[in-house]
């Protein structure tokens, strides 16, 4: 099948690009050194490459990522990098036969895991961004409860994902210095073997932070928000639509809201200038002219939501479809 056949908006993976990616990730943070976050892109196909090239530690948002990646037998040792007090969910992802760690943060979801037969947590600390974690000089004494309540605390983590986009590198590295000096603090008093943070906009910041495993996902796929940031990694993730309308000065394609995550701002097409997303439209001029029936390339601003709002991904090498991969961790 070539991409063009593909019913549009189709959701597609340059192969090659992809390759190149996982291969660079791969060569910096090689092995268990990288927990690559399967929130980024929510497929179990795309986690067996990554582990292929080496990483069995996987990092997930959801407790349906947990369960879907122990079922699907990608991954040997699974983190939920968030919190819960679900206790279906939290039993859910205790009966898998794989290990899984779970964040904490409070009292009352170390008692929710604990109770739901789950093992093991990771105490997660604030590092500066205003969402879940503890204060650092309250881990220890989380960690201690965490104890007494029969869990194994492997160690600490803290993302620091308020300076994913710092643009300038020197500024970016400083501020990743003093936040992960926070988590050193934290763990210093929590012990344990992982100390965890990252993302792609700091993935090779943290040769001395004191940070032994990575959380980057994007770096897989990219899109428009972390392309800003002259990283090593290529442009991997389209959304393919068909142009199904052309006025004087503008073009629409069927690439809308719908098919598109936002939140990081409009996307770029090729060979034109976006204007504006509507519900089921995308309207831009483009740079050369175009005929209703041709196919416009959408690139998205933000790869994670974008990749939950499609079934499937199609992977294609020089225009041909070579794979369909269902975007199977959908959902919560």
């Amino acid at each position: 099948m070539h991409v063009n056949e593909l019913a549009t908006p189709a959701l597609v993976i340059d192969a090659d690009a992809f390759d190149r990616n996982l291969a660079t990730m791969a060569s910096h943070h090689p092995g268990n050194r990288l927990r690559p976050h399967v929130k980024a892109h929510k497929c179990t196909a795309l986690a067996a490459a990554q582990q292929a090239v080496g990483h069995s530690t996987f990092t997930c948002a959801t407790p349906l990522e947990v369960v879907g990646m122990g079922r699907s037998g990608v991954g040997v040792d699974l983190l939920l990098a968030n919190e819960t007090v679900d206790a279906g969910r939290l039993r859910a992802m205790a009966e898998l036969d794989v290990m899984v760690t779970v964040a904490v943060d409070s009292a009352e979801t170390i008692r929710a895991a604990a109770d739901s037969g789950i093992g093991s947590c990771l105490i997660d600390v604030n590092v500066g961004l205003p969402r879940c974690g503890v204060a650092p000089e309250r881990a220890g004494a989380l960690a201690d409860d965490a104890r007494a309540a029969g869990l194994e605390v492997r160690g600490v983590m803290g993302y620091e994902g308020h300076l994913m986009m710092v643009p300038e590198r020197g500024d970016r590295l400083a501020q990743v210095e003093a936040s992960m000096a926070l988590l050193r603090q934290a763990h210093a008093d929590v012990g344990g073997d992982i100390v965890s943070a990252g993302g792609t906009g700091t993935f090779d910041l943290h040769g001395d932070t004191g940070v032994n495993e990575v959380q980057a996902g994007s770096y897989a796929l990219m899109d428009t928000h972390y392309g800003q940031q002259g990283l090593p990694f290529e442009q991997a993730l389209f959304v393919v639509g068909t142009v199904i309308s052309v006025s004087d000065g503008w073009a629409v394609t069927d690439v809308g809201l719908k098919a598109l995550g936002m939140d990081h701002g409009n996307p770029s097409i090729v060979d034109g200038d976006v204007w504006f997303c509507s519900d089921e439209h995308l309207t831009y001029a483009p740079h050369t002219p175009v005929s209703v029936g041709d196919r416009a390339t959408v690139i998205p601003g933000h790869v994670d939501p974008t990749m939950a709002m499609h079934e499937a991904a199609w992977l294609v090498r020089d225009d041909e479809v070579i794979d369909r991969w269902p975007i199977d961790l959908r959902g919560w």
